[in-house]
């Protein structure tokens, strides 16, 4: 006997509330697409390079190192000047794994590429800060 398909995605917004939904059986392609629109609206999808397809064999509630960084940096300083110290501090915390200083700044270094973040000072005193044209972005979507 086959077991039935089913597919599960937890979505979490910007004030990290975290949404699941769960299908069970023959899962239509046009209901896939309606559950991605859901989770888009939802605000789970803020682009497409995290849209997550069978293909990849990425599970929904996988996320990566840079995911993580971006949910700590949406649920802890999403209204403050941080630094990349505070960020491993509360990744390790919240996520019970290490990060190393080297990895989170470079991730707050993309982010800061991709204007997700605001960036003052040089050197040891680096401080970030979330950029306000991106929460706008998050609200939207």
């Amino acid at each position: 006997m086959m077991p039935v398909p089913k597919m599960r995605v937890e979505v979490f917004d910007k004030n990290g509330v975290r949404y699941t939904l769960t299908a069970e059986g023959q899962i239509p392609r046009d209901k896939v697409l309606q559950l991605h629109d859901v989770m888009i609206l939802l605000g789970g999808i803020p682009n497409e390079s995290q849209t997550l397809t069978s293909s990849n064999n990425v599970l929904p509630t996988e996320l990566s190192r840079f995911e993580k960084v971006q949910k700590i940096i949406q649920k802890s300083f999403s209204l403050i000047w941080f630094v990349s110290k505070d960020v491993q501090l509360v990744y390790e915390q919240e996520f019970k794994e290490p990060i190393s200083l080297s990895t989170a700044s470079t991730y707050l270094a993309r982010m800061t590429k991709k204007g997700l973040l605001m960036r003052t000072g040089t050197g040891n005193s680096v401080k970030y800060k979330v950029a306000p044209n991106s929460l706008q972005t998050a609200i939207k979507q």
